[in-house]
């Protein structure tokens, strides 16, 4: 799934039961397709196109890796093991991104 199309469903995808309690911010830069910022805060979530800044994590990576994420085909933690995906700020809220996912 291309990185847009997955952020424009995420907020109808996004399980109120799962994402209750967490309120963090997540960007997401996406090589060569975008940057989107993912704000979970009230039992909420809200996608921002074309965001500027940061989020409690950050995560760098490029659209063939992301892709590769969303459809199942890529573990998570060994992009992140093997370089494929960066990620700064607070681990912890990069952890909590599984439960919304």
């Amino acid at each position: 799934m291309q990185p847009k199309q997955f952020f424009e469903e995420l907020p109808a995808k996004a399980d109120p039961e799962r994402i209750a309690g967490i309120e963090h911010a997540f960007f997401f830069d996406i090589a060569g397709a975008g940057r989107w910022l993912v704000e979970l805060h009230a039992g909420k979530l809200t996608v921002t196109e074309d965001a500027e800044g940061d989020g409690d994590a950050v995560f760098s990576m490029s659209a063939e890796t992301f892709d590769r994420i969303t459809e199942g085909k890529q573990n998570p933690m060994i992009a992140y093991m093997t370089g494929k995906v960066k990620v700064s700020g607070d681990v912890k809220a990069a952890m909590d991104l599984q439960k919304i996912l």
